[in-house]
C-alpha cells in the first residue's frame, strides 16, 4: 500500500502563489457563485474570478502517459500533486484520495487528526441506518422536536418548531442532516441511536480507527467557543452575542485547545477508507448503503469545493464540514465525498483543512484541485 504521508514545517513563503500555479496545471478554475451561508448578515465573499490563473511550463504527466497498473499502484503524477498541493498550502490540511477495489491510498498528512465539524453527521447517519437493519428502528418512526432540543448555527429545522413542537419522521431528519447540514436535525436523530457512544461502537465495529465522535453540536461549539451551553443560546443570535462578550484572549485558548486535540478529530486515510467500505457494502446492508449514497449525492452545501473541480460526466455524492472562525482564522473547512467515473471506477476522497488565514476562493481552488488531480489520473477500462 502506498501511504503518502509527509510532516510539515513551517509554510513556504508564496505558499498560495504555488498552489494557484498549481491547480493551473489541471484546468482553468471556474467561477461560480459563493455557496450558500448559514446567516444572511455574514459578509460577501470574493469570487475565485478574484484570484487569475498562470498556466505553469511543465505540468505533471498524466496516468496515460506512463506505464503503470492503477490497480497495483497510484500513479506517480498523482502522487506528486497530492504532495505538493499539501505543501503549498498555507495552513494545516490533510488530503487523502482511495481508489475504490484497489489497496492505495495516497495522503498528505493522512494519519493526522483533522477537526471533522459536519462531515461527522455521516457516522450518524450510519450509525442510524446499522439500526435499521438490525430492526432496532425504523425509517418511518417519528419524533417530535420542542424548543429544548434546538442546538445552534445552521438548523432550518427551527423554523418549523412552535409552541407545541414539531413531528416528523426519521427518514426526514437524516436527509436534512446529510443533505441540508441541519444541526437539530442531527442531534434528534443521534439522541434516538442512543447518543455519542453509539456512533462510537458501529465504528469501532466496522474496524474504523482515528475517526473520534464528539460530544454533539452544542457542547461541541460552546467548548470551542469558550462557552459554557445553555439553552437559551439556541434562539436567535444569543450564542453569537455570548460569544462575542468573551475576552479575546478565552476565545483564542478555547480555539487553539480545541484544535490542538479536536474531540471530533478524525485522519483524512480513516475517512476514505470509511467510504470505500460504504461503497462497497461493509458498512451497511445494501439497501441502506444505496439509500445513503442517494441522499449524498443530493447535498446542497459546497458546491464549490471538490465538487466544483469534478468534471462532467462524472458523479459526486459527499459531505461537508465547516467550523468557527475567529479572525483572521478559519477551521474546520472540509470536504469527503466518493467521485465515480463515467466507466463505473470510484475513488474515495477527502480535503480536510483545520485552519488556514486563506480566503475562501483559494480554498475552493485547493479542493477543486485534488478533484481534477483524481480524474486527469484515472486509468480508464
Amino acid at each position: 500500500m502506498h501511504n503518502r504521508n509527509q510532516g510539515r514545517g513551517r509554510r513556504p513563503e508564496g505558499g498560495s502563489v504555488r498552489l494557484i500555479l498549481l491547480v493551473a496545471a489541471l484546468s482553468a478554475c471556474v467561477s461560480a457563485p459563493m455557496e450558500p451561508q448559514a446567516s444572511a448578515t455574514q459578509r460577501p465573499q470574493p469570487t475565485t474570478a478574484t484570484y487569475p490563473i498562470k498556466r505553469v511550463a511543465n505540468p505533471p504527466k498524466t496516468f496515460d502517459q506512463l506505464n503503470v497498473d492503477q490497480r497495483e499502484t497510484p500513479p506517480p503524477a498523482l502522487v506528486s500533486v497530492i504532495r505538493n498541493l499539501g505543501q503549498s498550502f498555507n495552513g494545516k490540511v490533510g488530503i487523502a484520495v482511495r481508489r475504490i477495489g484497489a489497496d492505495w491510498t495516497v495522503a498528505w498528512n493522512g494519519n493526522a487528526l483533522f477537526p471533522q465539524q459536519s462531515v461527522s453527521k455521516l457516522w450518524v447517519s450510519m450509525t442510524f441506518l446499522d439500526a435499521v437493519d438490525r430492526g432496532k428502528i425504523r425509517l418511518t418512526d417519528t419524533t417530535t422536536i420542542t424548543r429544548k432540543d434546538l442546538t445552534l448555527f445552521h438548523q432550518p429545522t427551527a423554523a418549523l418548531v412552535g409552541s407545541s413542537g414539531w413531528t416528523t419522521s426519521y427518514s426526514d431528519l437524516m436527509r436534512r442532516a446529510m443533505t441540508q447540514s441541519d444541526n437539530t436535525a442531527n442531534d434528534t436523530l443521534l439522541r434516538a441511536v442512543g447518543g455519542p457512544e453509539a456512533v462510537r461502537g458501529f465504528l469501532a465495529r466496522r474496524t474504523i480507527k482515528d475517526i473520534r465522535f464528539g460530544p454533539g453540536e452544542r457542547l461541541l461549539q460552546s467548548a470551542t467557543a469558550g462557552l459554557d451551553w445553555r439553552q437559551d443560546y439556541s434562539i436567535g443570535r444569543n450564542f453569537y452575542a455570548a460569544r462575542s462578550r468573551l475576552p479575546m484572549p478565552v476565545r483564542v485558548k478555547a480555539l487553539d485547545n480545541y484544535l490542538a486535540n479536536p474531540p471530533d478529530g478524525a485522519a483524512p486515510s480513516s475517512i476514505v477508507k470509511a467510504l470505500a467500505k460504504l461503497k462497497e457494502g461493509e458498512m451497511l446492508s445494501p439497501a441502506s448503503s444505496q439509500l445513503l449514497m442517494s441522499i449524498m449525492s443530493q447535498a446542497k452545501t459546497g458546491p464549490q469545493r471538490i465538487k466544483g473541480g469534478v468534471p462532467a460526466g462524472w458523479k459526486y455524492l459527499h459531505k461537508t464540514g465547516t467550523g468557527q472562525e475567529l479572525a483572521p482564522r478559519s477551521t474546520g473547512y472540509n470536504d469527503i465525498g466518493i467521485m465515480t467515473a463515467p466507466d463505473g471506477t470510484s475513488y474515495a476522497v477527502a480535503v480536510m483543512i483545520g485552519s488556514t488565514t486563506e480566503p475562501i476562493p483559494v480554498r475552493w481552488q485547493l479542493m477543486q484541485a485534488v478533484a481534477k488531480a483524481v480524474a486527469a489520473n484515472h486509468e480508464k477500462r
